[in-house]
C-alpha cells in the first residue's frame, strides 16, 4: 500500500501514530505519540519509568540513533536487588529521548509539540481502555506480585495528571520542574536511592549507528551499550553460511540460526558503556572474526550452559509520505520492570540498575553514571542507500535470536513481513519457565524437522504456536516505488495501521 504507517503493539497506540500522521505529522512525530499511548496501554512492558532506543532515517538514507538510556545513581551502591526499589539503581530515559528526536524532527519541517502529540495517551489514561491480552497473561504469569493495573477496563488518572504536566512543561519537567520534585518525593518514600540531581542528569545521546553489509543490503543497528553488535555479528556468520539455500522449514535452516546465535553470544561479553570500557565492535563485525565463528558451527549442536538474559519491551515503527521512517524500542526492563508504582503519579519505573553487576572487574560493574549492558536494538536496512527494511522485537536475549530469523526470512528468502511474522521461533537458553537448558520451538514446525533437530543434538522444548515467549516483533517494508508493506506480530495486541485508514476530526 501506498502511503504512510504505523505500528504498535497496541491497536489505540497505532491510531494515535496514524493520526497524526493523517494530519501531515512526520514519522517521528507520529511515533511519539504512538509511544506515548503505548506507555498507557502497555504499561506490562513499557511506560514514563523506563527507557527508549530510537533509529530515525531520512528519505535519502542518512540513520541516526538516539540512545534513551537512563544512567547509575550517584550515590555508592552494595547492593542490586532483581526487583523492587533496590533494583531501581538508573534514572530513565525515555521522556528526555521525545525532546531529542523532536528537535530532529524540526529539521524535517515538524512543528508538533508534546501538547499535540500526547493527547490520545492522556485520553486513553483518563477514559480507559481493555486490558489487552499480553497484559493480561504477564499479570496473571505473575500472580499476586503484581496489584495494579489488574482491572479489565483500565483508568490510570494519576499517570494522565502527569502526562498533562509533561504536555504543558515539557519533557524536562520530568527531570526538572514540578513533576521531577513529585517524583523524588515518591522515590524517597519507596525507599528508591534516585535522587533529584540524578533525575537533572539524565540526557539522551545521539549517536551513528553501526553497519553491516548482507546480501546487497545494508543492515543498521545501534552501538554499545546495547546488543545491536550482536544482531549484525549473527547476521554476518550466516552471510558466510549461504541462508538461501536453506529450506526454511527445514532442520538445516534452524540449526544454522541457532548455531550462529551461539556463536555471536559468546562474544557478547565484553558489550558495556563505552564512556567507561572501550568495546572493539570493529573487530567484533570484522571479516577475520565472523569467519572464524562461521567455521566453528559443525553438523552438531554446541552444547549451551549460559544463562538467559530476561527483559520485555515493545516496538513500533512509522514511515511518513515522505519516506521517512523511525523505530524505537520502549522499555521497563523485566514485565513490569520494578514493580514500584511512584506514589500519585502513575509511574512505574524499571528495574534496569538489575543488569548491572557488583564485581569491581566485571565489565559491567555498576558506576556513577555509568549506562548497564542494554539489550534494545531497534534496526533498519537500507538499499542503494534508502530504508527499505525497519524491524524490531520484544524479548531481551531472544531479540537477536528472533531478529535474525525474520530477517534472513525476509532477505534470504522474499517473505513478506506478515509471513515471516507467522513463522514458528525458536528461543535458546533456560528462561524464568525451565529447570533445565533447552531450545524452544513453537509448533509449526515439520515432525521432520524437529526429529532432525534432535538428531543434530538440540534438546527441544515445544512451545505453543504464537507463544508469548516467542515475543512480539514488527517489520516494515517500503520498496523503491514507495509502496509500504507492513505488520506486526500475531502475537500481540496491535498491528498495522496506515494513514488512510484513520479518518480525523
Amino acid at each position: 500500500m501506498n502511503g504512510a504507517v504505523v505500528i504498535s503493539p497496541h491497536r489505540a497506540s497505532a491510531e494515535a501514530g496514524a493520526d497524526v500522521l493523517a494530519q501531515g505529522g512526520n514519522a517521528i512525530e507520529a511515533l511519539v505519540a504512538a509511544g506515548a499511548a503505548l506507555a498507557v496501554t502497555y504499561p506490562h512492558f513499557c511506560g514514563l519509568g523506563g527507557d527508549a532506543v530510537w533509529m530515525v532515517a531520512d528519505g535519502a538514507g542518512a540513520v541516526d540513533c538516539y540512545l534513551g538510556i537512563g544512567q547509575a545513581i550517584a550515590a555508592p551502591v552494595t547492593r542490586i536487588d532483581q526487583r523492587g526499589p533496590g533494583s531501581m539503581l538508573t534514572t530513565a530515559a525515555l521522556v528526555d529521548s521525545w525532546d531529542h528526536v523532536l528537535a530532529h524532527s524540526a529539521t524535517w519541517g515538524g512543528r508538533a509539540g508534546l501538547h499535540e502529540l500526547l493527547q490520545a495517551a492522556i485520553s486513553l489514561a483518563e477514559d480507559g481502555f481493555a486490558r489487552s491480552a499480553s497484559q493480561k497473561f504477564w499479570q496473571e504469569f505473575r500472580g499476586d506480585t503484581i496489584a495494579f493495573c489488574n482491572d479489565d477496563w483500565l483508568r490510570q488518572p494519576e499517570l494522565a495528571q502527569s502526562l498533562r504536566l509533561i504536555a504543558r512543561d515539557g519533557a524536562r519537567s520530568f527531570y526538572e520542574g514540578a513533576l521531577s520534585q513529585r517524583i523524588s518525593r515518591a522515590m524517597r518514600d519507596a525507599g528508591a536511592a534516585i535522587s533529584a540531581d540524578d533525575l537533572a542528569a539524565t540526557r539522551t545521546q545521539r549517536v551513528a549507528p553501526l553497519r553491516l553489509d548482507y546480501r546487497g543490503l545494508t543492515l543498521c543497528a545501534p552501538p554499545p551499550p546495547t546488543q545491536g553488535a550482536t544482531t549484525l555479528q549473527i547476521m554476518g556468520i550466516l552471510r558466510a553460511l549461504d541462508m538461501a539455500g536453506f529450506a526454511p522449514d527445514g532442520p538445516d535452516f534452524h540449526h544454522h540460526l541457532v548455531e550462529a546465535v551461539k556463536q555471536a553470544f559468546l562474544d557478547r561479553p565484553p558489550i558495556a558503556d563505552p564512556d567507561f570500557t572501550a568495546v572493539d565492535v570493529q573487530a567484533m563485525l570484522g571479516a577475520p572474526q565472523l569467519a572464524a565463528a562461521a567455521s566453528r558451527i559443525s553438523g552438531r549442536a554446541m552444547d549451551w550452559p549460559q544463562p538467559w538474559r530476561q527483559g520485555d519491551t515493545a516496538f513500533l515503527a512509522a514511515v511518513d509520505a515522505q519516506g521517512r521512517s523511525a523505530c524505537v524500542l520502549q522499555s521497563l526492563y523485566f514485565d513490569w520492570g520494578s514493580g514500584v508504582m511512584l506514589g500519585d503519579t502513575g509511574i512505574l519505573w524499571q528495574n534496569r540498575g538489575a543488569a548491572f553487576d557488583l564485581a569491581p572487574d566485571h565489565v559491567n560493574c555498576i558506576a556513577p553514571g555509568k549506562r548497564p549492558f542494554y539489550t534494545l536494538n531497534p534496526g533498519m536496512a537500507l538499499k542503494d542507500g534508502r530504508p527499505t527494511l525497519l524491524y524490531g522485537t520484544q524479548g531481551a536475549d531472544g531479540q537477536p535470536q528472533t531478529l535474525s530469523l525474520l530477517l534472513s526470512l525476509l532477505i534470504d528468502h522474499g517473505m513478506s513481513p506478515a509471513k515471516a511474522l507467522a513463522r514458528p521461533r525458536f528461543l535458546l537458553g533456560r528462561t524464568f519457565s525451565d529447570s533445565r537448558d533447552t531450545l524452544k520451538i513453537e509448533a509449526g514446525l515439520p515432525d521432520t524437522t524437529t526429529a532432525a533437530l534432535c538428531a543434530m543434538g538440540h534438546e527441544l522444548a515445544p512451545i505453543p504456536a504464537f507463544s508469548p515467549l516467542g515475543g512480539q516483533a514488527g517489520v516494515v517494508r517500503i520498496e523503491a516505488d514507495g509502496r509500504i508493506d507492513a505488520a506486526h506480530d500475531p502475537r500481540s495486541d496491535g498491528g498495522a495501521i496506515y494513514a488512510g485508514e484513520r479518518c480525523t476530526t
